[in-house]
């Protein structure tokens, strides 16, 4: 791209055409000097430089536009009102619902067979959830985001939804996806998740699943 530098920063006033990528500088935006619009006879007029140094003031958007950029339009550091735009736009929800797990036990808990687990895979009973729905603190939902992202752009393969859980689960372990090849998928992972976890890989539609596959998840 050809033409003068760029005077201000990306998040600065400007078309975006205008912005030269490693060339035009990225930083805060600055203030609107108002003495470049004063001709140098008016400099120390103090009443007309009053009159325009207080209209500039009232009038000023740099910080409207700051706090816009920083928690809204920037996912890397939006927060509350702005993580929840950014999840409508790619398409996920920071309220999920979680199922009831399992609990350690002895004897049936329940009317069902199948409500107690053994010692080191099931929390103790704490009494009945009020809710099953959580809502998702702005830090694990701007992760939620960006995995949903990559998901998607992604092609579906296994490599693709690989990277997918990859940025899901960042230092936390292995895990990946197999092909069952009788039209199954299993997500498998080497570290236990907790209930907010599982929700968020089997009912907030992150993970990429061809139609008519059925996808279990295991935990190693």
């Amino acid at each position: 791209m050809s033409g003068p530098p760029y005077p201000y920063p990306s998040r600065g006033i400007g078309a975006i055409g205008d912005f030269e990528i490693g060339i035009s500088p990225i930083g805060e935006i600055p203030s609107f000097n108002i003495w470049s619009t004063i001709i140098s006879q008016y400099a120390n007029s103090p009443i007309l430089t009053s009159i325009i140094t207080s209209l500039a003031t009232a009038l000023d958007q740099t910080e409207n536009f700051e706090s816009l950029y920083d928690n809204i339009w920037n996912v890397a550091t939006a927060s509350g009102y702005g993580l929840d735009v950014w999840g409508r736009i790619v398409g996920v929800s920071r309220t999920l619902t979680v199922s009831s797990s399992t609990f350690f036990g002895f004897a049936q808990q329940a009317p069902t067979v199948d409500d107690f687990g053994p010692g080191g895979q099931s929390p103790f009973y704490s009494g009945s959830p009020t809710t099953s729905s959580y809502s998702l603190t702005d830090s694990a939902f701007r992760t939620l985001i960006y995995a949903k992202a990559l998901a998607n752009i992604c092609d579906g393969s296994i490599p693709g939804i690989n990277s997918v859980l990859l940025a899901l689960f960042p230092g936390r372990g292995r895990c990946y996806v197999t092909d069952g090849e009788n039209m199954t998928m299993t997500y498998t992972f080497e570290f236990l998740l907790t209930a907010v976890e599982v929700a968020i890989v089997s009912s907030s539609g992150i993970l990429p699943k061809p139609v008519g596959v059925a996808a279990t998840v295991v935990q190693l």
